[in-house]
């Protein structure tokens, strides 16, 4: 009787390990022109930026020896604010361009590529560990910043979501304030609308998968493709496609974004402010205060009539609240 019971409980623990790998080896990533389709983010404002005027990055050292791409706008001057602009999913720090320029009198901008992106990405889409990103901006503000100088991180989309991860993290004492623009919180916010509008193609089940092995301290498959963008043909095929990214391993992505506890981050969060564009298509703009001002009441929110998720990075009113921001 004891035998059977053993050999049982021994079968049970062997099919229940091979759950998240079946569930992990049953799905895997499509061909691009099969995540491409019209229901997508409008791209039509950032291709139409005049990239050639945007300074030439230069390479910063991060800890492990990987250059940091940094675009610099402004002189530095630890009576203003130094300003890090943290790009969202799929693209770079030249979508910044416009409004680095604008802001360029009033404070010391740096514009990132944030590992895996851009065009020296060391391994596109993919990093070395999960807060491998968080490490690498901690390396930047105590490269960069001057001693008694403000620091304030800009983030857009799932760049804003990795600022308020960073506030949450180890390193969150490093910033001064904060400005959030159409933050990804999580998949799972009420202010996020589903596949983030089209944008975001999830491989489910091997997310699930990848999930549980990490909850049993197993991160050997976490360089795996976990999710990909539906970036345009208009945008992969055109001049600037090289620097695309259209899809993440499952470290880079659970590491662009705020801890599961979401909540948790975003109390964390310094003083901030938050735009988002009435139109957003990835995001509900009305949901973010809801959403936050119930855990904190450092915010100030702002939603700008008839703009969308991309237009919102180059729209004056968001000029004009980062500046009010920073005074």
């Amino acid at each position: 009787m004891l035998m059977t019971l053993l050999k049982f409980l021994a079968v049970s623990l062997v099919i229940t390990a091979l759950i998240p790998f079946g569930l992990i080896a049953s799905q895997w990533p499509m061909k691009m022109k099969d995540v491409q389709n019209s229901e997508t983010l409008n791209f039509e404002a950032s291709m139409a930026s005049n990239l050639t005027t945007a300074p030439k990055p230069e390479m910063i050292a991060m800890r492990d020896g990987w250059q940091m791409p940094v675009r610099k706008y402004g002189a530095q001057d630890v009576s203003k604010p130094l300003l890090i602009l943290v790009h969202g999913s799929g693209w770079n720090g030249l979508q910044f361009n416009e409004v680095a320029q604008t802001l360029a009198q009033d404070v010391h901008v740096l514009a990132v590529d944030l590992r895996g992106h851009g065009a020296t990405p060391e391994r596109r889409g993919d990093v070395d560990y999960i807060g491998q990103m968080e490490d690498d901006l901690a390396d930047l503000i105590t490269s960069e910043a001057l001693d008694g100088q403000k620091v304030v991180l800009l983030g857009h989309s799932p760049g804003g979501g990795l600022v308020v991860r960073f506030t949450g993290g180890a390193h969150g004492a490093l910033m001064d304030k904060a400005v959030l623009l159409a933050p990804f919180l999580k998949h799972d916010s009420p202010s996020t609308r589903p596949a983030s509008g089209g944008w975001a193609h999830v491989l489910l089940r091997r997310v699930i998968g990848l999930s549980i092995l990490n909850g049993f301290g197993v991160t050997a498959l976490n360089h795996l493709t976990a999710i990909q963008l539906n970036m345009n043909a208009e945008v992969t095929d055109g001049p600037y496609g090289n620097l695309a990214t259209t899809a993440y391993s499952y470290r880079l992505n659970t590491g662009f974004a705020p801890r599961a506890d979401y909540l948790k981050d975003i109390t964390a969060l310094p003083e901030f402010t938050l735009v988002v564009g009435s139109e957003d298509e990835a995001f509900y703009a009305e949901k973010y205060e809801e959403v936050m001002s119930a855990v904190t009441d450092k915010g100030t929110y702002k939603i700008v009539d008839g703009v969308d998720h991309l237009g919102i990075i180059d729209a004056d009113e968001t000029a004009e609240a980062i500046k009010a921001a920073l005074k």
